[in-house]
């Protein structure tokens, strides 16, 4: 498997993606494309000792930033990174992408550069989500807003296969994000959606999920149309560096208070730990036609080593392939009825 790396993309890039993609090469045994300016990235490279075996670049002059309207950048940048990384994989040169760049550039560049999967009409950004017990799988967190009924219930076949295929759940439960848990609640997106998820054969859909009932594993698949699930992970992000810096200012607030967070270090680093996002790598952008893994702007090289780590799981699982299998079947349903 050879993996593209737009290595421009992240705030701090290239550090991140160079130092994560030798650090993944090594462990993993990956063979990776890192995209982007060669000079800088071989500078980059000479403070891990250079690029192992397997690693190379590919040079790239520009770059798409956050600020600008994604499909003008790809029409007019046709040498930026992440689009020169697209066309590496469209080519056959790689068999996936990773950036942790601009969220609505890599659409834009997945979709027009890459392509969807036959019988997907809207890509969907999922992501692993901790809990107090087994990870949550959500999506869609914002590659989509403003959904349709069959957008959403492709998405939860989609979650579905990925639950299957990547968590290794024989029958993951599969939620609808809502409001409330009872079917006649919602708004108009989410009634139309119930009764379509209900009446999909094989889809073990236990119903509607409320926000606060994420965290506590209300589902393994929770479906959202990309606007409420980006919100969902914004506040689930900002919550959990809420709760981190006021329980670090009452563990050192005293004397006694920090004898006691010496005596709690290791279940604090334990629970660190297990909500930490540079774990869990980045989000798949479901629904094209090779996997790409979206890394957040502020990775460090650990969430690029794990993101890799989510890409080569995605890549030996055959999940592009089962997804449109999955897709395919439940086309032909539709079409039969």
């Amino acid at each position: 498997m050879k993996i593209a790396i737009d290595a421009m993309g992240s705030d701090s890039a290239p550090a991140p993606e160079v130092q994560g993609a030798i650090e993944a090469a090594r462990e993993f045994g990956l063979e990776l494309i890192l995209v982007g300016d060669e000079n800088v990235i071989q500078t980059e490279a000479a403070k891990h000792g250079g690029l192992p075996a397997g690693v190379t670049i590919r040079h790239a002059t520009e770059v798409i930033t956050t600020h600008e309207e994604p499909t003008k950048a790809f029409r007019t940048k046709k040498d930026a990174s992440i689009s020169v990384a697209a066309r590496l994989v469209k080519n056959g040169e790689a068999d996936a992408l990773l950036t942790a760049g601009s969220t609505g550039a890599l659409v834009v560049v997945g979709t027009l550069g890459i392509g969807r999967m036959k019988g997907i009409e809207r890509p969907a950004l999922g992501t692993i989500f901790p809990t107090v017990g087994p990870p949550v799988f959500i999506l869609d967190i914002g590659a989509t807003p403003d959904c349709r009924p069959e957008w959403l219930v492709q998405f939860a076949l989609m979650g579905d296969v990925y639950a299957r295929e990547i968590l290794g759940l024989k029958q993951p439960r599969v939620g609808l994000l809502n409001n409330g848990a009872e079917e006649e609640k919602g708004n108009a997106l989410t009634k139309a959606t119930y009764p379509l998820l209900k009446a999909i054969p094989g889809l073990n859909f236990t119903g509607n999920v409320e926000a606060r009932e994420v965290p506590f594993g209300g589902a393994d698949v929770v479906v959202a149309d990309g606007f409420p699930g980006n919100v969902l992970l914004k506040t689930y992000e900002g919550v959990a560096m809420g709760i981190f810096k006021a329980l670090k200012e009452a563990l050192t607030s005293t004397p006694r208070a920090k004898v006691g967070a010496l005596l709690a270090k290791p279940a604090l680093k334990q629970m660190a730990q297990k909500f930490d996002y540079t774990e869990y790598g980045g989000a798949l952008l479901l629904g094209l036609k090779a996997p790409v893994v979206k890394c957040h702007g502020s990775s460090n090289a650990k969430a690029i080593k794990s993101g890799l780590r989510v890409m080569r799981a995605a890549l030996q699982g055959n999940v592009i392939d089962k997804l449109g299998t999955s897709i395919a079947s439940y086309n032909a349903t539709q079409t039969q009825e």
